[in-house]
């Protein structure tokens, strides 16, 4: 029997204002651009595969990926690409939608899974990380969304809260913990940060 392959939004749409501006996930790690590195960690595990960013999709053109806008204006953040992959899986037909970061090149290979495996009693399941202290730390923009959450999460936006934490508390999520290091779902935020990112490839 073929697994379940939900499909997945990547969500590309933020400021990068500590990287200068620009589109962090066209800037370039290990010769290529970062989004590449996104995209072939997640094609294995996932059916169909969109972008989430505003502006100009043509900037995108290489990736032969649908490229979905913000359906609010403004940024309001990532709670609005996440209602774009939510409005995208409904208009699809789809229950479940997988969003990720666009600047996180070192996905693991077993994030679908993990990830439905651990979904709870709404059907939202959160990627985390335990640190070397003990500590438990979300990573929402990674997550695997039920699209039934599309009205709340509209709703949400438009009352003006846009904190990832508040809505997914709300809806008590299942997480799928990594545990180690280095950390699975490190974005860039920063020059140094790529540097890191750099010096990680080369020893993959």
């Amino acid at each position: 029997m073929t697994p379940f392959r939900p499909p997945a939004m990547i969500l590309a749409g933020g400021r990068a204002t500590r990287m200068g501006g620009g589109d962090k996930p066209l800037l370039a790690l290990g010769g290529r651009p970062m989004l590449a590195h996104v995209v072939a960690r997640l094609r294995p595990q996932v059916g169909a595969l969109a972008l989430n960013a505003n502006g100009d999709p043509a900037r995108f053109q290489g990736f032969g990926l649908p490229v979905r806008a913000d359906s609010l204006p403004d940024h309001p953040g990532p709670l609005a690409g996440v209602l774009a992959a939510l409005d995208w899986a409904s208009e699809a037909g789809t229950d479940l939608v997988l969003t990720v970061a666009g600047d996180t090149p070192f996905l693991p290979p077993d994030l679908v899974d993990r990830l439905l495996a651990a979904r709870g009693p709404s059907g939202l399941a959160l990627a985390a990380t335990r640190d070397a202290a003990g500590d438990l730390h979300d990573h929402p923009t990674i997550a695997l969304w039920p699209t039934a959450l599309r009205d709340d999460l509209a709703a949400s936006l438009l009352a003006g809260q846009r904190r990832m934490r508040r809505l997914t508390d709300r809806h008590q999520p299942g997480r799928a913990v990594w545990t180690g290091d280095p950390d699975p779902f490190a974005n860039i935020n920063t020059p140094a940060d790529l540097a890191l990112a750099e010096a990680r490839l080369a020893t993959l």
